[in-house]
Parts: structure tokens; sequence; C-alpha cells
């Protein structure tokens, strides 16, 4: 061990001698173009193949100078737009109605985001949870981290020139402080609960007119209890990002050790963006893997001995408690009786063109008023009733030292460990494997401490529907005896220790892909957790049945290396296919004359493609003839038919993996989806055996790419969201899905044996080399070969070394 981290030492001080070296006209216009000054803090970036950094530094602030200097030469225009949106001031230079990009929150308009991150702003809830102790509050090395990134940012921007024309010559980008990078991460803790839910809390006030009755499920022009259960699940199940994420122990694999392949689906466009890089400081720290933009320490990563990655949970990370209001006051609560007022907290915003917008925000001491969950579930402020949103992540400054704990563990108890002292990690699962031969699967998120006894001891009317249907709790606000209580291991009252979490150690393999944790391995199924982290027993996606059916095969098969992962992700394999393509063929051919009557009323010959169904291959490859007309068939047919209705044979949950199954095609729905989907796809031109990549692309530099894998409803493991254009000819464009993908192991060296893919690539920049060289390779199903050691990054034939510092 010495002698490697000696030779780190010895490595880090020839690299910097050899930038410092350079030719003098090298040196010279080196240091006119990358060699910014910014508070005396410096790092060593080495580049290889498609622009991935490896940033070598002697300490944190300095790694964090170059992780943010490196950062903003991608990523400089995504960037400063997500700071614009956390310092409140998206309506004072886009204007007020227009929406941001959703990458920070689900705010709908400009205004309602600046209300609510101004109001975070004013209200000093950063700067309160910075000075909090760790681990209840960030720790040194982390606050060094942040500090050194806004200082790497800030010397790109005073030393470079910015040509990407998103915001070239724009006044709002600006240097920024550390106060700017804790928020990004803040506003990423927040995501899934008060993030969800900004239009309302921006908005909501207390009535005006007279007293009106507490709303029921049974009320008159509220949501009946179907609706309400349905509204909450919708609410808290992100269409807008997911993953799959599979750990093999040693037992499954050709060498005793683990592996692991990680394959998150997030945002393809905006701020949500993954971005690569290798953190080094020498005898300290040395991890690889992709960091949400923004973001100082690695998101999904590895390290010489463990690699992990996160699923998007089931867990619903807030709750909300039912308040009973003091009849003389709406802004006065009763707790136990007692009268507590609400705290009113006012917020401007300057507005462009415009005069500043006023308005007051509701808080209480569960969280802020709200009068919604989205459009479909109302939640009426009324004289005698409010309903205030409780979510513990507004508490969380530690994800960023719970990633630092895991690119520094090395094995899979180390990740659990950082995982229970931090306890940060806001609504993901984590996967992981390390080179001994682990396994692991964990839920281990920050939750409200919402247990069953509790749901069912407090819940109010409407929570009685929505807590088992949804996992939504609504508590009885006004009663001291339904607080939340704490946890003997839990960092914070309120949220579930590291005891209470379902989790799954050493399993042949652990498996997830955004279900319930029950069957994270089909044969060693997790129950026992509270509702608020899931279901058990309950039908599974799509993806998740496709997924445990091919991970249990590879377990089954054993002899398992890297290569088998790179197989996986690239299969494209359609389990809705597999399931029913056959019988919607069968039956298409005997649809009498071959015609089917579309929505319309008019009929269709569809005999056509009977044919192509048949002969489709049962993928989503980018040659797949037929793909793209089943895909189609899918969705009208699973838009319109109930899932009831769908399958002869219904779930059952002594076969999760395998029911429901057999296609219903006397479904009324059925003929009349064949026979709209043949009319689009003729009316566009597309014939119904056409090839996916012709019709399944994206434009990158006036180039079609064609894109692989599917919908989330199709089941595929590459899991891609397409937006249909029909007068552009197909899908042309990715809205979200695989995104920073790496299968990764080790084979006794000191190396780990990865392979990583940024799918839409390390810059947002159109005129940068590297806006679309990895988007190409995800084309053509292709990998990085990661260098991680130093021997890796030195031979590089792309290496280019820049010396940063102030």
């Amino acid at each position: 061990m010495r002698t490697r981290l000696r030779q780190l030492v010895v490595t880090a001080a020839v690299l910097f001698t050899a930038a410092a070296s350079l030719p003098a006209s090298a040196a010279d216009d080196q240091d006119r173009r990358e060699r910014p000054s910014q508070g005396g803090l410096s790092a060593v970036i080495r580049y290889t193949e498609y622009g991935i950094p490896h940033i070598l530094a002697k300490n944190y602030a300095d790694l964090g100078f170059g992780e943010g200097w490196a950062q903003a030469a991608d990523q400089v225009c995504t960037l400063a737009d997500g700071f614009v949106t956390l310092r409140g001031e998206r309506s004072r230079f886009f204007g007020p109605d227009a929406a941001p990009d959703g990458s920070l929150s689900s705010a709908t308009k400009n205004l309602t985001s600046d209300l609510y991150f101004r109001g975070v702003r004013d209200a000093r809830t950063v700067e309160k949870l910075l000075a909090e102790p760790a681990p209840l509050g960030p720790s040194r090395q982390v606050k060094d981290l942040m500090r050194g990134w806004a200082a790497g940012y800030n010397a790109w921007l005073k030393q470079n020139r910015i040509t990407d024309p998103a915001c070239e010559g724009a006044a709002w980008v600006r240097p920024v402080t550390t106060l700017d990078v804790a928020a990004r991460g803040y506003a990423i803790a927040v995501l899934g609960g008060e993030g969800r839910l900004i239009d309302t809390v921006a908005t909501a006030q207390p009535p005006t007119g007279s007293a009106t009755a507490t709303p029921t499920p049974d009320t008159p022009g509220t949501p009946n209890a179907k609706a309400a259960a349905r509204a909450a699940r919708e609410l808290f199940a992100d269409a807008d990002m997911g993953s799959n994420a599979v750990a093999f122990n040693g037992g499954t694999t050709a060498n005793g050790r683990g592996l692991l392949l990680g394959n998150p689906h997030y945002p393809w466009q905006g701020g949500r963006r993954f971005w690569q890089s290798q953190q080094t400081i020498p005898g300290e720290l040395n991890v690889s893997g992709g960091s949400l933009l923004g973001l100082p320490t690695v998101s999904i990563g590895y390290n010489a001995h463990v690699a992990w990655s996160h699923t998007v949970s089931t867990g619903v990370p807030a709750n909300l408690h039912q308040l009973t209001l003091d009849p003389a006051d709406p802004t006065t609560y009763l707790v136990d009786g007692r009268p507590e007022r609400m705290t009113k907290r006012t917020v401007t915003v300057a507005v462009k063109d415009g005069a500043p917008v006023t308005r007051p925000q509701w808080w209480t001491r569960y969280g802020p008023v709200v009068t919604s969950l989205g459009s479909q579930l109302p939640l009426p402020w009324t004289t005698t009733t409010a309903y205030a949103l409780n979510d513990p992540n507004a508490e969380n400054m530690r994800f960023n030292d719970t990633s630092l704990g895991f690119g520094k563990a090395r094995d899979t108890a180390g990740i659990l460990k950082s995982l229970a002292r931090h306890q940060g990690i806001p609504w993901v699962n984590t996967i992981a494997a390390d080179s001994s031969g682990h396994s692991l699967f964990t839920q281990s998120q920050v939750l409200p401490r919402i247990t069953d006894e509790l749901a069912a001891r407090c819940s109010t009317a409407l929570g009685r529907t929505t807590y088992p249907a949804s996992g939504m709790a609504i508590l009885d606000g006004s009663r001291g005896d339904c607080a939340l209580g704490r946890d003997p291991d839990a960092l914070r009252p309120g949220i579930f220790g590291p005891e209470r979490m379902p989790t799954l150690k050493d399993a042949p393999y652990a498996e997830n892909s955004n279900g319930t944790p029950w069957l994270t391995n089909a044969d060693r199924p997790i129950t026992g957790y509270e509702r608020i982290f899931g279901t058990v027993g309950t039908p599974l996606g799509m993806r998740t049945r496709g997924a445990i059916e091919d991970v249990a095969a590879m377990a089954a098969k054993g002899d398992l290396t890297v290569r088998d992962l790179e197989r996986q992700q690239f299969a494209n394999r359609v389990p809705a296919g597999d399931l029913t393509a056959e019988d919607a063929s069968r039956a298409c051919a005997a649809l009498p004359g071959g015609t089917a009557t579309g929505s319309d009323g008019k009929a269709v010959d569809v005999s056509e493609a009977c044919g192509a169904l048949k002969a489709w291959d049962r993928s989503m490859d980018t040659d797949s003839r037929g793909a793209l007309l089943f895909d189609r068939f899918w969705r009208k047919l699973t838009a319109t038919v109930p899932e009831a209705q769908l399958w002869k044979v219904p779930f059952s949950a002594a076969d999760p993996v395998r029911t429901p199954n057999t296609l219903n095609t006397d479904a009324p729905g059925f003929a009349r989806a064949l026979a709209d989907t043949v009319t689009e796809l003729r009316t566009a031109g597309i014939a119904l055996d056409a090839k996916a990549a012709a019709h399944q692309f994206v434009v990158r530099g006036g180039q079609r790419i064609p894109v692989p894998g599917g919908t989330e409803s199709l089941g595929v493991w590459n899991k891609i969201e397409p937006v249909w254009d029909t007068a552009a000819g197909g899908y042309t464009e990715i809205t979200m899905g695989s995104s920073h993908i790496q299968a990764v192991g080790w084979d006794g060296g000191r190396c780990p044996v990865a392979r990583t893919l940024l799918t839409y690539s390390q810059s947002s920049n159109p005129g940068s080399p590297h806006f679309a060289d990895q988007t190409r390779l995800f084309s053509a199903e292709k990998w990085v070969k990661s260098r991680f050691c130093e021997k890796d990054i030195l031979t590089s034939p792309a290496l280019k070394v820049v010396r940063v510092h102030g």
C-alpha cells in the first residue's frame, strides 16, 4: 500500500512539474487559455478519450476547484441557467410565465420557481444547514469541495470566452458562491418532496370567504377515494427519472469477484444530467464515475475496490399533516388544543419588463401549507382546515458526504457504513458490488418516519385511502401523539434509522428497476418493511419483470464477466413483445377480410401488419424490423385497454414474474389499436417493417444518430423515452433514458475492469468535439474502456494535460 501511495504522490509531483515546464511558446499559449486565477487553488486535469477529465489535486479544495473548472468548460450554459433558478431570478431574465427546464423542481412557471427559491434564500435555509456540525451538516471536506467548485467555475468564466450559443454574451451568466453550490445540492435533495409541489407552496393563500366544510373523499367537488389514491401515486412516480442496476456476487462470476451494471435513466437535456470525471487526491481518494451537474462529488461510480449505482426508489419522501384551524383565524392552527400561528414569509421577485411581484408563503411546524397534490387532488384551505407538507429532505445537506463516503469505501460494508453515518440519500436505492465478491441492495433513504401503526392510528379520512394505495400518509396534525417520533439510530427525529431500511446482502444477484424492494431477488424476497417504502405482493412493472428474468438467468448460468454485463445492457429485448407479439400477430391474421376499424370509424387493411409482427425479432435494436410497429401499437393498446382487461391470466403473487400473461385479443380496443397504428404509420410514410434506425434517432450537428432501446411500457432494460414527431419521420429526440452507464468488475489487479458510456456525451455546447461523440458510441452499442490507473491515463493517445490554478 505504501508503494502505491508513493507512486501516486510521485506521479502528482511529476505532472505538476511537467505542466509548469512546457516549452515557452506552448506554456504561454496554455497560460492564456487554460490557467484561470482564483484564490490560490490549483489542480491538474488529464483529459483522455471523449473529453473525460481525470482531476488530480493535493486536497479537497483543490479537487473541487478542478471539478468546477472542468464542469464549466463542458456545461457552462446549463450550469448558469441552474444558478439563475437557485437565486430566484428566472422571472427577471426570462419572464414570469416561461417554464423552467424541470431539472431542479417541478415548477411550471418561472414565477412560482422564483418565489420558492427566493423564499429559501430569504429564510437562510441552506446557510443554517451548512452551519450544523457534521454529520448533521456537511463535513469540512465537503465544504472545501463546494468552496473549491465555486472558485473553479468562476475562474473558468474569468479566463474563457463562452462560445455556446445558449448563453454567449448573456447577462445572467455570473460568478457563483459556495452558497450557490450548496443550494444546488439542497434543490436536488428536495426534488421528491417540496420540489414537486413548488407551484402550490408558492401560491397557497388563506381563505377570504365564509367557512366551508372540511373536504373528504365523499365531499362533492373533491376526488373520490380511487381518484385520490391515483393522484398521490402519480405525483410520486417520477416520470422524469428511473434506472436499472444489478449486482452479482462472487458465486455467479468467473473469478469469484463481484460485478455491477448500472443503467440510470435520467433526462437527456437540462441540468439533471450526469457528467463524467475521475477525482484523485493521492493517498486519500481515487474514484471515477458520473456526477449530477453542479455537485462536487461522484454520484454513481467505482474505485479500485467497490462500485455502486442508484435507482429511483418506491419510497414516498414526504407526507401531509391535516391542520385544524382556529375558527377566528385561518393562519392559526391547533395542536392538542393550543394555538400556533403560521409563519408568514413575504417574498419579492424581480420581473422582466414589469413591477416586482410580492407574495406571502405560509409555513407551519410541519412545513409549508399546500392546497393540492397535483391537479387531480385539490386540498382546499378552508376556514377550518389546511394541509401542511412534511419533507424531511428539507433538512438534508448530507448527500455529498454520503457519496464521498462511497468513493472512499473498500467494500459493500463501507457503502453501508457511509449510509449509516451520513443518512443523506434522498430518493434512491443503492446497489453495489465489490472486489471480494459481495453484493448489496439497500433502500437506505431519507423518508418520513411513517410506520404502519402510526398511519393506522393517525390517518385522516383521506389518508386512510392514500396511504395503503400509494404510501402517501395524511396525518392528523392537531394531535401531538401523531408526531413522527425518532428511531435511536436516526440522525434526526422524524426519519427512519438505518436498521429499518430494506436491505439484501450477498445474494447471487440484487436487482432493481424502480420496483418495490420485495423482489430484489426472486428467490430471496424482502418483506417486513413499512408501507411507505413500497408494497409487497403486488404486480411488477414490465421492466422489472424483464430484468428479473434476464439477471436470474445470468446468475444461474454463472461464470459471468464484464462482457456479460455489456451484452445485457444492449440486448434490447422487449419483454412485452415476448409476451404478446405472437398472440397479436395470430389475432391480426384472423380478422375478417384482414381489416380492423379505427377510432375514426373507418375500416383499415391491417393484413401487412400481421406478417410484420410475426417476423419481428422482439427487440428494439436499431436494425430491428417491425419494432416501431409494435411500439406504436403497444402504446395505443395500453393507453385504451385497462390493465384488468389486457390479460387473460391475471397477476398472482405466487408467480409474480410470469404473471399476468396471455394477451386478451378479444378486448374491444385490440383491433382498434392495430388499425390506428397502421393508419398512423402509413400517413407518416413509414413502412410497417421499417428498421427502427430509420425512425428512432436524434439529430446532432445536422446528422441523424439512430438510438437503440425502448419505452417504459415495453420493459426494455435499455430504456429511452423518445418524442414522436410524425412530420419529422418518427422519434426524433430523447427526453430521458439510459444516461451514465457503467459495467464494472475486478480481475485481481490494482485496476478495476470497467466500461462506461455517457449516452448524451460530456458537453452541451454544439461546438464541442464532445457534444455527440459518446452518443454515436451509444448508437453503435460500443463502450468507453475505463482509464482508472495512472499507467492507463498517461498512455491515452488522446491525453491532454491542463494545469488550472489561481
